[in-house]
């Protein structure tokens, strides 16, 4: 069971490496981390889990980091989505779905944690919710 004072971010990442080093970041920074390889497996954590952030790669196993975003945001609206991508920009098809947008590689690893943090605390300010974790 999560203690009542951690946020939790689900990482989504096919690539052992990075889901790893993802991880070590979070957790370092005081997260409760939950990681997945696949998208079917980020959902199904998604729905059991009380998460705060989702962080995932736009190219995953079977399926689009964006498809996934679609599938989030439809059952929980409020839960930032930020999507880590080879492209230096978002395509299109992820507008409206997509809280944050980074390259990797361009995103130092204090800014993608801070905007994990920023994004989380603006979604519980405008639903007049008390930040208790």
């Amino acid at each position: 069971m999560t203690p009542p004072d951690r946020l939790t971010v689900l990482c989504v990442e096919d690539e052992d490496s990075q889901l790893s080093l993802r991880k070590l970041l979070f957790e370092a920074a005081g997260f409760d981390f939950c990681g997945s390889r696949t998208g079917a497996e980020a959902l199904d954590l998604f729905r059991k889990r009380d998460i705060d952030a989702v962080v995932l790669d736009y190219w995953l196993s079977g399926m689009k980091g964006v498809e996934l975003a679609e599938e989030m945001k439809r059952e929980r609206p409020h839960v930032p989505v930020i999507i880590l991508s080879g492209f230096a920009s978002l395509p299109g098809e992820g507008a409206g779905l997509v809280t944050t947008w980074f390259q990797k590689g361009k995103v130092e690893p204090e800014e993608l944690v801070g905007e994990v943090r920023r994004l989380i605390e603006s979604e519980s300010a405008k639903s007049g919710k008390l930040l208790e974790k």
